[in-house]
């Protein structure tokens, strides 16, 4: 088996006709770091390279899914980094070319000929949200959430996945609020499959994936191209494109920097806390007076 950094592929001892990719960062609630993209996108490629294998089931260790990206790497220290540069002016395609490339990788488990499950408990957030969504199809605990908070301030989900799975009306309602919804909502509006108790999503999980599994491989892959087809003729690589393109102005607009800012100034968990309680987020001039202060008192 392949040997990995952040997470762990393998044939289904009981069905080797599935394949279980693992995120598998748990000390950090499997969390996206630099390795991650770059390591699902080789986990699928080992996947749709293996004959036996006709499904693939992507999970989280521990707790929850994914919490989306490291952000105590990215948002709280004082790294200069492609998709938050301390540096002035900043360089739109310095980020549009990392991002896009993490794009990219997640999209490997949307291209894969081979369907991709997201089996979701705990948490599927913010960048975590994007690995699930673009999964072929989603089987979700009842209490788990999912949702994009970051689009309060600092940040915009790059797989535009949102309008495609839930259609215009649920994604703007999510998307204007930061929401995040559970397992049961997800089902009722569609963009989960099923909604199962926590102690159920194993084995719900798997029993999709085994029906999945005793299909031809070409078949499946055919069936899946067909389905895609319709969401490239939409034209989700373009709406990838301007959404990647804009997450990058998120982080790095007055609003933005005002947040990495306050992050750096009072711990992440702080900032997050202002962003999610509906507070009103400091804009424009308010922001820039407020980058301001926080620099003087940083020094």
């Amino acid at each position: 088996m392949p040997d990995f950094s952040t997470l762990r592929i393998s044939q289904d001892e009981s069905n080797p006709r599935v394949a279980r990719l693992l995120l598998n960062r748990p000390e950090r609630l499997n969390a996206i770091n630099d390795a991650m993209p770059r390591e699902i996108r080789e986990a699928v490629d080992w996947a749709n390279a293996e004959p036996a294998v006709h499904v693939i089931v992507v999970e989280g260790a521990g707790k929850g899914f994914c919490g989306g990206y490291d952000l105590t790497q990215f948002g709280q220290g004082q790294l200069d980094h492609p998709c938050q540069q301390e540096r002035h002016p900043w360089d739109p395609m310095d980020d549009y070319a990392f991002m896009k490339r993490n794009t990219e990788d997640f999209m490997s488990l949307w291209r894969s000929p081979k369907p991709t499950i997201a089996k979701v408990h705990g948490h599927a957030v913010a960048g975590g949200s994007d690995i699930a969504l673009c999964c072929d199809l989603l089987v979700m605990a009842e209490d788990a959430r999912i949702g994009y908070m970051p689009t309060r301030v600092w940040g915009c989900p790059t797989t535009a996945m949102w309008t495609y799975r839930l259609g215009p009306t649920r994604a703007k309602q999510l998307m204007f609020t930061g929401d995040t919804i559970d397992g049961r909502t997800a089902a009722q509006w569609g963009l989960a499959n099923e909604a199962v108790s926590a102690e159920a999503l194993d084995g719900a999980t798997m029993a999709l994936a085994s029906r999945i599994a005793g299909v031809p491989r070409s078949h499946l892959a055919m069936h899946k191209m067909v389905v895609n087809q319709v969401l490239l003729a939409m034209g989700i690589e373009q709406s990838q494109q301007i959404a990647t393109l804009f997450d990058g102005i998120t982080r790095h607009n007055p609003e933005g920097l005002w947040f990495r800012r306050y992050a750096q100034a009072e711990g992440f968990k702080a900032a997050v806390q202002w962003r999610d309680s509906g507070r009103p987020i400091p804009e424009g001039d308010e922001a820039r007076e407020r980058i301001r202060e926080l620099e003087q008192r940083r020094g």
